[in-house]
C-alpha cells in the first residue's frame, strides 16, 4: 500500500513537472539565453582560480617576484571578472523574465478557468481556498522557480566544469572528490523525499486559513453580533496550530539539507586538501595548482549545497504548483454546443416541461415541473423556505443544467442557444446586492457599457436613486470600494435596480428585489417596475405578499412542486396553502 502511494505521488510530480516545462517552453529563447550566460558565468569564474594559481607560481621569494607576470595575470583577472558579472546580471534578467511570464500565464489560466467553471463547484468551495490557490500558492510557486533557474543550471555547470579543470590538474586528486561526493547526493536525496508531503500539506493548511480569514472578516458584523468571537478564534487557532506544525516540519527538513551537505563538503575539502600536500611534496603538482585546486574543490562542493537547497524549494513550488493545476484543469460547465443560436431578441415566452432538478442526487427537490408563461405575463413565485424558488431562477438564467426535461424561451430551447444571448435577453436584480470596487457609473453601465448620462440619470430616477447618488461627495463619478463601500444595504439594492432599468431587457428576474429598501421607497421603486414590466415578461420571487398581489400568475410551490396556482383574488378563494401564508402575514393588521 505504501509502495502504491509512493508511485501515485512521484507519477503526481513528475506530471507536475511536465505541466510546468509545457509552460515554459513558450519562453525557450529566453531559457537558451540564461543557459549560455549560465555557462559563460561559470567557466569565467572558474578560470579565475587558474590565474590566482599562476600568480602564486610567480611569486618565488623574497625579491624574486614577477611582477611584469603578474600584472598581466592581475589584468586578464579583472577582465573574467567583469565579464562574470555581466553575464550573471543578464542570467538574472532572463531568469526574472521566463519566471514572471510562466506565473503570469499560470495565473491567467487560473482566473479564466474560474470564469467558465460550473457554479456547483463555486458553490462548494470556500472562496478563500480559491484565492489562496491563485495569490499565495502562485507566489510559492514563482520563488521555488525563481531559484531553481537562478542556482540550478549555474550549479550543474559549475559541478562539470570544477570537474574538467581538476581533471586537467591532477586526475588522482580528482578521483578522491568524486569518491565522496555520491554521500552528498544521498543526504540531499534523502531529505528531498521527506519535504514535499510537508510542504504539500502546508500549502493546503495555508489555503484553510486564507478561507476563514476570509469569512471572519466578510462576515464580522454578524460575528460580533452573535458574540462569536471566541468560536472563531477556537477554529482559527485549530488551523494555525495544523500550520504551524506542517510548517515546522517542512521547514526542519529543508534547513537541514545545508549543514549535512555542508558536513560532507567539509570531508571533500579536507581529502583534496591531505591528497594535494601530499602531491606537492612529492612534486607531483606546484603549490600554485594546488592552490587552485583547493579553490575547485570549495567551488565544486558549493553547488551540492544550492542545488540541495534548490530541491527543497523546488519540492514546495512543485506542491503549490499542483494545487493551481488541479484548479486549472477542473472540468468547466458544459460549453455552448457548436449550432447554438445566437438569439437577438427574444419574444418573453418561457416554457417548462418535465423538468427535474436537484443539487445533490439523492436528495429530490423539482420533480416534473411544467410552466408556460405567455408574453407580457408577470410571473410570482411564493412558497417556503427551501422549495425551489430561487432554483427555478437559476434554472433559467443557466446556473444549473436541468437534469431532465426542457426549458425553452422563445420556443427555443435554452441549451440550444448560446448563453451570452440568453442572459443579455434577461435583467436580474438578486437579494444579494453586487458592486465592483470603482464609481457609481461605472457598477450602472456593467450591462450598457455604451450607455450616455441621460440615459444613466432616467434610469437612476426611474429607481429614486438619483436622490441619494447626487448627495454623494461626487455624485455619479464617487468611487466606492468592493461591495459598495460604506454605502447601506437600502442603497446598494437601488444601484442594483437602477443597472436593470438602463438595459430595460425583454425580461425580467426579481429575486426579493426590494427586501432592502424602507416602504416609502419600495413602493416608488415598485411602481417604476410596474412601467418597467409593461410588455415584458417578468418573474417575481417574493416573500412579501404585498408586492406581488398584481401578478398575473401567482406559482405557489412547496416541495419542488407547484400546488396551487392563479391570480391573488383566486387563490384567497380557494382557501389553500397561498390563503393560509397571505393570512399568517395580514391576520393581525
Amino acid at each position: 500500500m505504501r509502495n502504491l502511494k509512493k508511485t501515485t505521488k512521484n507519477a503526481a510530480n513528475s506530471g507536475t513537472v511536465r505541466k510546468v516545462l509545457i509552460r515554459i517552453r513558450k519562453y525557450w529563447i529566453y531559457l537558451i539565453a540564461s543557459i549560455i550566460m549560465a555557462a559563460i558565468t561559470v567557466a569565467s569564474s572558474l578560470y579565475v582560480p587558474i590565474l590566482v594559481g599562476r600568480i602564486i607560481d610567480q611569486i618565488v621569494g623574497p625579491g624574486k617576484v614577477q611582477f611584469t607576470q603578474v600584472t598581466a595575470y592581475l589584468i586578464q583577472m579583472g577582465v573574467v571578472i567583469g565579464i562574470t558579472a555581466f553575464s550573471q546580471w543578464i542570467m538574472n534578467i532572463c531568469n526574472n523574465k521566463i519566471t514572471y511570464q510562466v506565473t503570469r500565464d499560470i495565473r491567467d489560466e487560473a482566473i479564466e478557468k474560474i470564469e467558465t467553471l460550473p457554479l456547483k463547484y463555486i458553490d462548494s468551495h470556500s472562496y478563500g481556498e480559491l484565492v489562496s490557490r491563485v495569490i499565495a500558492d502562485v507566489d510559492q510557486f514563482a520563488d521555488g522557480l525563481l531559484m531553481g533557474f537562478t542556482q540550478f543550471f549555474s550549479g550543474v555547470l559549475t559541478i562539470l566544469g570544477t570537474l574538467i579543470f581538476m581533471v586537467s590538474i591532477d586526475a588522482r586528486i580528482t578521483l578522491v572528490v568524486v569518491c565522496i561526493t555520491p554521500l552528498s547526493l544521498f543526504v540531499a536525496s534523502f531529505i528531498a523525499k521527506h519535504t514535499y508531503e510537508m510542504f504539500h500539506k502546508q500549502s493546503e493548511a495555508r489555503g484553510e486559513q486564507t478561507a476563514i480569514i476570509d469569512e471572519m472578516i466578510g462576515g464580522q458584523k454578524v460575528v460580533q453580533a452573535y458574540a462569536y468571537e471566541d468560536e472563531a478564534m477556537e477554529k482559527f487557532d485549530i488551523i494555525n496550530e495544523k500550520l504551524q506544525k506542517y510548517s515546522l516540519k517542512a521547514i526542519f527538513y529543508s534547513s537541514i539539507t545545508n549543514p549535512a551537505t555542508r558536513f560532507v563538503n567539509s570531508i571533500v575539502y579536507a581529502g583534496v586538501a591531505v591528497a594535494g600536500a601530499f602531491s606537492a611534496i612529492h612534486g607531483g603538482i606546484t603549490v600554485g595548482q594546488l592552490s587552485s585546486f583547493l579553490s575547485y574543490a570549495n567551488q565544486y562542493t558549493k553547488p551540492f549545497n544550492e542545488i540541495s537547497g534548490v530541491i527543497t524549494e523546488l519540492q514546495n513550488a512543485i506542491a503549490c504548483a499542483a494545487r493551481v493545476f488541479e484548479l486549472i484543469e477542473e472540468e468547466s460547465e458544459v460549453p455552448d454546443k457548436a449550432e447554438a443560436k445566437v438569439i437577438e431578441q427574444m419574444d418573453g415566452t418561457v416554457d417548462l416541461s418535465h423538468v427535474y432538478f436537484s443539487y445533490v442526487p439523492e436528495q429530490k427537490l423539482i420533480e416534473d415541473f411544467n410552466l408556460s408563461v405567455q408574453k407580457g405575463q408577470r410571473v410570482a413565485i411564493v412558497g417556503p423556505t427551501g422549495c425551489g424558488k430561487t432554483t427555478m431562477i437559476n434554472l433559467l438564467m443557466r446556473f444549473y443544467d436541468a437534469n431532465q426535461g426542457e426549458i425553452a424561451m422563445s420556443k427555443v430551447p435554452i441549451q440550444d442557444m448560446t448563453r451570452a444571448s440568453l442572459r443579455a435577453g434577461i435583467g436580474m436584480v438578486l437579494q444579494e446586492t453586487w458592486l465592483k470596487a470603482g464609481t457609481i457609473r461605472e457598477n450602472i453601465i456593467m450591462g450598457k457599457p455604451d450607455a450616455t448620462d441621460e440615459e444613466i440619470i432616467e434610469a437612476a430616477k426611474a429607481s429614486h436613486a438619483h436622490g441619494f447618488i447626487k448627495r454623494l461627495s461626487n455624485g455619479y463619478d464617487t468611487v466606492i470600494g468592493e461591495d459598495g463601500g460604506n454605502l447601506s444595504q437600502g442603497q446598494k439594492q437601488l444601484l442594483c435596480i437602477t443597472r436593470v432599468m438602463l438595459c430595460k431587457p425583454p425580461m425580467l428576474i426579481l429575486d426579493e428585489a426590494t427586501s432592502s429598501i424602507d416602504t416609502r421607497t419600495e413602493l416608488k421603486v415598485q411602481n417604476a417596475f410596474a412601467k418597467l414590466m409593461e410588455g415584458r415578461t417578468s418573474f417575481i420571487v417574493a416573500h412579501r405578499l404585498s408586492t406581488i398581489q398584481s401578478a398575473d400568475i401567482i406559482l405557489v410551490m412547496k416541495d419542488g412542486h407547484i400546488i396551487e396556482q392563479g391570480n391573488h383574488e383566486s387563490l384567497l378563494a380557494q382557501k389553500g396553502f397561498y390563503y393560509t401564508l397571505y393570512q399568517s402575514q395580514y391576520a393581525h393588521v
